[in-house]
């Protein structure tokens, strides 16, 4: 278990934060309402996203998502542990699993209670939005981006 505290630790903290904002933003906003944050930069929006990163699947029928996903999200959990269980000194490379480990749980739970993911921050310049997205999001994001960074400094694991 000793071995496991980093995953642990972060990926619980990244579920309870990610879970979290999901409620405050459900609870309090209206389906599509927005707040503007800065202007011409960030927003606030309450929106749902039957399908995977970016919309993926969105018109693919519920069965087939839930199954899908649901399924990759285990697979890639599966894949996540067993990596990390062989991981040796390679801290960040640790830090990066606990970061995708703690995002995939975080948008599973919504897929599996709500049928989608709620997504909420809200990125643009202009009319140019980048696909809203939650905290589970930016913690796969930020955790594929310092795996890749510790495998290219260490040229491996």
């Amino acid at each position: 278990m000793q071995k496991y505290k980093t995953l642990i630790l972060i990926s619980l903290t990244i579920i309870i934060l990610d879970q979290l904002t999901k409620a405050v933003i459900a609870n309090y906003l209206i389906l599509h309402q927005s707040i503007e944050v800065t202007r011409g930069f960030f927003n606030i929006t309450y929106l749902r996203n039957p399908g995977a990163a970016f919309s993926l699947f969105h018109e693919s029928g519920k069965t087939f998502r839930m199954f899908f996903l649901t399924g990759a999200s285990v697979v890639a959990l599966l894949a996540i542990f067993f990596v990390y269980r062989n991981v040796k000194d390679n801290t960040i490379y640790k830090i990066a699993l606990s970061l995708i480990a703690g995002g995939a749980v975080g948008n599973l739970i919504d897929r599996i209670r709500l049928g989608e993911v709620i997504d909420f921050l809200d990125v643009y310049i202009g009319r140019y939005h980048w696909p809203a997205f939650n905290v589970a999001d930016s913690a796969i994001t930020a955790g594929v981006f310092l795996a890749i960074f510790s495998l290219s400094k260490n040229k491996g694991v």
